[in-house]
């Protein structure tokens, strides 16, 4: 009797390897469709999406993290890890969340927008391929070079003494969300996620207006107190030496015109003291002004600062 080919099991297998094989190359797939089943973004979450344009596949990629706007408390508990000693302002946590510190303070609008926006890109960055990773960390690292705002320059330098590991993570965050003109390429990557990538760039340039303005008010009040103190000293020193020459030949007038020079000289010293004391008034105004912007400037510091109070 002839036996025929037991094919069967072979097919079952391939098909079998088949349903792993796709399993595996549609497994960011599979997670997301998972994740974002019966989800509904809440009302602020959506707007921050709408609000920094993202398109349709960077606003799915935002829900498929969930992400949610924490006060102080919920903020530590979710990025417990991204460093106590450094404001943190959102994170993302592969695979779990994108966490926003909810910032309240008026002054400072734009920065939950751009925060959303910031973390987005590192749950892109996350599924970059090899080689688009490699070609992306390059175009941002000659965006650096050739970057002029020292706060940004600063700030990848942070990174860079922590952990050199994350820097090209950051840089492809920053330069998306903060940085107004880039190489074409660049512009045209980003439009991946952005519809329109500086309506970002401008709520980054908004709130960070907040503390340059009061930064530059500051240093204006400081160089004129200087300049007004030093004039102060001199006039102090000038009119004590007045006040001694008063002194020494009030005995010597002793004719009418004498007596009248030496009035004109009262006169003189009298409205030389008033103008000093006019001064000393500005003088003490400028520096309750500059207490105040100082104030006002650590307020805003303390209303950005998400790690949690002692």
């Amino acid at each position: 009797m002839n036996r025929r080919p037991r094919v069967w099991p072979l097919v079952v297998l391939l098909v079998l390897l088949a349903t792993v094989a796709t399993a595996y190359w549609q497994r960011l797939a599979i997670y997301d469709w998972q994740r974002l089943r019966g989800y509904e973004a809440p009302a602020e979450i959506a707007t921050l999406a709408t609000e920094t344009t993202m398109n349709e596949s960077a606003r799915r990629l935002f829900y498929v993290h969930r992400p949610l706007l924490n006060d102080r408390t919920q903020f530590t508990q979710n990025c417990s890890d991204f460093g106590e000693h450094t404001i943190v302002l959102g994170c993302y946590v592969s695979q779990t969340g994108i966490y926003i510190f909810d910032v309240q303070d008026e002054r400072l609008q734009g920065v939950e927008q751009v925060t959303a926006a910031h973390e987005l890109l590192h749950a892109a960055y996350d599924r970059l391929d090899t080689s688009e990773r490699t070609r992306i960390d390059e175009l941002t690292e000659q965006v650096l070079t050739s970057l002029k705002d020292q706060r940004i320059k600063d700030t990848i330098e942070n990174y860079r003494k922590r952990d050199p590991m994350v820097v090209s993570n950051e840089l492809h965050s920053i330069i998306g969300t903060e940085v107004r003109e880039l190489p074409e390429d660049l512009e045209t990557y980003y439009k991946k996620y952005f519809n329109d990538r500086h309506v970002v760039v401008t709520y980054s340039e908004k709130y960070e207006s907040v503390f340059t303005e009061r930064k530059n008010k500051a240093e204006a009040i400081e160089q004129e107190l200087q300049g007004l103190k030093t004039e102060i000293e001199q006039r102090q020193n000038t009119l004590e030496a007045d006040r001694k020459g008063l002194d020494r030949d009030r005995s010597g007038a002793r004719t009418e015109p004498q007596i009248d020079a030496f009035n004109a000289r009262v006169t003189a010293y009298n409205a030389d003291i008033r103008e000093l004391n006019s001064m000393i008034n500005h003088y003490n105004q400028l520096v309750e002004q500059y207490k105040a912007v100082s104030l006002e400037t650590q307020e805003l510091f303390k209303a950005l600062d998400s790690r949690p109070t002692l």
